[in-house]
């Protein structure tokens, strides 16, 4: 049972954080408590949690899978229990799946979709009562370079992210009346452990044909870790600006990579829809 004397303490904001316990949760937790932040930071293992971030006034280590809908539930109980309040929710448990889409089983890729997206749609239905009771509250849900353009080898991660794009943007529209903020928050490739095999599962059937695309992805991905251009600290201290903004954005991409992205698939689709207008002009109902 949480301690329900810690909620007396002057803090900051109230943050409610899963995925916690390693990678930019830890240090997104770790960012928040130096702020002047209550923390409840969750993960599988919450000894793990608390062992990664050590004592801290404030911090809140809770076991959460957020598969599991009641285990949501009651750690959004506990956590209101302890503070009264959480101010910013960070959607950050996720793992990824490398492989081409043919290469992907269907177990691998429902329990994908139940982590990066059933687990959201999970902690979500649990925290946003509170946030809808006080009128106020920011959720930040945490997508990918790969929630704006997907890349051959991982295409099913991508899904899972064009999917969080897809609840956070509708998020947006819905919960701004009620005076809550919704992001999406967009980082590139981060110094973290996303490619290790903790973070990474990868599709154990392999098709030849795929060498050359999926298969290239997958030989690059070894080299690449714990070699990628964004540096985690700095994303953790960019969470804090963001919780901070008087009007935070609707998406906020991190790491110059994700940047470039973003302009190349623009100018993709701009070409695009300019050379196939005439036919997408013409299905319409003759006036």
């Amino acid at each position: 049972m949480a301690d329900t004397q810690i909620q007396d303490r002057n803090f900051k904001r109230v943050w409610f954080i899963t995925g916690a316990s390693r990678g930019l949760g830890a240090l997104m937790a770790r960012a928040a408590l130096q702020d002047g932040n209550a923390v409840v930071a969750t993960g599988r293992d919450a000894a793990a949690v608390a062992a990664r971030l050590g004592p801290a006034p404030g911090l809140l280590p809770l076991a959460l899978d957020v598969t599991d809908a009641r285990q949501a539930e009651q750690a959004a109980r506990q956590a209101l229990q302890a503070f009264g309040r959480i101010d910013v929710l960070v959607n950050n448990a996720g793992f990824g799946l490398l492989g081409a889409v043919e290469e992907s089983e269907e177990e691998a890729v429902r329990r994908v979709f139940e982590t990066n997206v059933f687990g959201v749609l999970n902690v979500l239905r649990a925290v946003l009562p509170a946030m809808r009771a006080q009128g106020a509250g920011h959720v930040i849900n945490l997508s990918s370079i790969g929630g704006w353009r997907a890349a051959a080898g991982f295409g099913v991660y991508c899904a899972t992210k064009f999917a969080i794009e897809g609840i956070t943007e509708a998020l947006h529209q819905e919960l701004a009346p009620l005076g809550i903020h919704a992001t999406v928050v967009e980082p590139g490739y981060f110094r973290t452990d996303f490619l290790d095999g903790a973070s990474l599962a990868v599709a154990s059937r392999i098709i030849e044909d795929y060498a050359a695309t999926a298969g290239a992805v997958r030989a690059a991905a070894g080299a690449l870790n714990h070699r990628q251009p964004g540096d985690p600290e700095k994303l953790a201290l960019a969470m804090l600006q963001l919780a901070d903004a008087p009007r935070p954005p609707l998406r906020l991409p991190l790491g110059s990579d994700t940047l470039q992205a973003i302009a190349e698939k623009q100018a993709h689709v701009a070409w695009e829809t300019e050379a196939w207008q005439d036919l997408a002009r013409s299905t319409d109902f003759a006036r």
